[in-house]
């Protein structure tokens, strides 16, 4: 399992403690993020920002996000141009593309329609720059792009295999009512898990999202261990929103109890 760091865990840590974190706990790499309360790269040089990932031996597996990219405008494709060029500077692999999640477009038809015509729009801007865009579903009943299998026939319908991939989230995986999983088409998966016995699938949310134990509602194990029996061989990377997981007192300890978890429920699953 190759693990990973998004800076929404710990939005807390400066970028270089956030670097050091991800170090100390093995992974190959990060995701940095330009929607937290602290500015991208700590207002470093994204070139600057780049190099020390790079000699810290980590790689800049993402780059978070426009929003909401398939509401397709004059604005949206200058966001994706940006972004786009703040990742050739940095080094960073890929770009994220965040679907409308407020109600709107949502209907059969109108929905796909738009995704379409984004998907048209981001293509040719990442052939030029030969880079990657992560679109990643939403489970949310209030999303306006919750299937991944939506997902990969527009794609593939426009011939954007080799520059778009698919976000796994278990999370919402699991609020889309599951379905198929595409690992031949997916470039990075979010692990984060629900704990808290008395919700529903329909009321959890970003804030109840935190580090995976045994408590987990969202069966992160069996997910992951599909993935990777089916070929993924990506990062797998946690992405945690929970107040509670942000007020940690010493990440590391409990970050590294929960991915010591996860790969000895890996290594049980598999015997």
């Amino acid at each position: 399992m190759q693990t990973a760091l998004n800076h929404m865990t710990v939005p807390n840590l400066g970028y270089l403690d956030f670097l050091d974190l991800a170090v100390k706990l093995g992974c190959v790499g990060v995701e940095v993020r330009n929607d937290i309360p602290r500015p991208l790269f700590d207002d470093l040089d994204p070139a600057e920002a780049g190099r020390i990932a790079q000699e810290k031996g980590l790689r800049l597996v993402g780059l978070s996000q426009v929003y909401p990219f398939n509401d397709w405008t004059p604005e949206r494709e200058a966001a994706v141009k940006d972004l786009i060029a703040t990742a050739k500077a940095s080094g960073a692999e890929t770009i994220s593309l965040i679907p409308r999640n407020d109600g709107t477009a949502l209907g059969n038809g109108e929905r796909q329609a738009n995704l379409r015509i984004a998907l048209k729009g981001v293509l040719p801007l990442l052939r030029d720059a030969e880079i990657v865009a992560l679109v990643e579903p939403l489970g949310f009943r209030r999303s306006s792009l919750r299937s991944k299998t939506e997902l990969v026939e527009t794609i593939t319908s426009i011939g954007g295999q080799d520059q778009f991939k698919i976000v796994h989230d278990t999370f919402h995986h699991t609020l889309a009512d599951g379905g198929p999983i595409y690992p031949e088409m997916t470039g990075i998966v979010h692990i984060s898990a629900v704990n808290d016995p008395k919700l529903s699938l329909a009321q959890m949310e970003d804030e109840h999202r935190v580090l995976v134990d045994e408590n987990d509602r969202l069966e992160n194990v069996a997910q992951i261990a599909d993935l990777l029996a089916a070929g993924y061989d990506g990062p797998i990377s946690y992405e945690c929103f929970s107040p509670k997981t942000h007020a940690l007192d010493d990440p590391y300890t409990e970050i590294k109890r929960s991915f010591d978890f996860i790969s000895s429920q890996l290594q049980a699953h598999a015997a």
